[in-house]
């Protein structure tokens, strides 16, 4: 069954992020796919985040975030922020990146970017909702085309994300 849902969620029209956050100096950065704009005035996003990973606790100390919205092209990045813990490897050594306003990292090469301040942290699940205040952002690649959720095959699978029962 975990099959045919994790089939049914790649029908959802959904980009494929990654998230960076910072807190004194520590920074770590994950794969997301659930982020959505929640409110015009003021600009917020949102996103969901597992509080069991390494990122959910430099995000609650530092209570920034940084979206970057990754390209078509990008799925080898999507994997390397997905599949891997930051407690134990450092994700953006290999990476280039640069750290935004809010001192969370921003990749270089993606074809946008956020920078949030965090206004609310909710349960929601076994993850958390976490609202943050868009405070800036850029279009860094407007002829670029984002990297759709749909396109990312078995990479929720092979990391274990999916209950075996729905």
């Amino acid at each position: 069954m975990a099959d045919r849902i994790a089939q049914l969620f790649r029908h959802l029209t959904a980009g494929v992020y990654v998230v960076g956050v910072a807190d004194n100096g520590r920074l770590d950065a994950f794969t997301a796919s659930s982020i959505m704009q929640v409110s015009f005035s003021p600009l917020l996003l949102a996103i969901s985040i597992n509080p069991e990973h390494e990122s959910y606790r430099l995000l609650t100390g530092g209570r920034v975030f940084a979206v970057s919205v990754l390209r078509a092209q990008q799925q080898a990045l999507a994997e390397h922020f997905g599949t891997q813990s930051g407690r134990t490897v450092d994700k953006l050594a290999p990476i280039s990146w640069r750290p935004g306003k809010t001192g969370a990292p921003l990749l270089v090469d993606a074809l946008a970017h956020f920078e949030c301040q965090v206004v609310s942290d909710t349960e929601a699940g076994d993850h958390r909702l976490v609202m943050g205040r868009v405070i800036d952002g850029a279009l860094v690649s407007p002829d670029g085309d984002p990297l759709i959720y749909a396109q990312t095959g078995n990479l929720d699978m092979s990391a274990g994300l999916y209950p075996q029962e729905f």
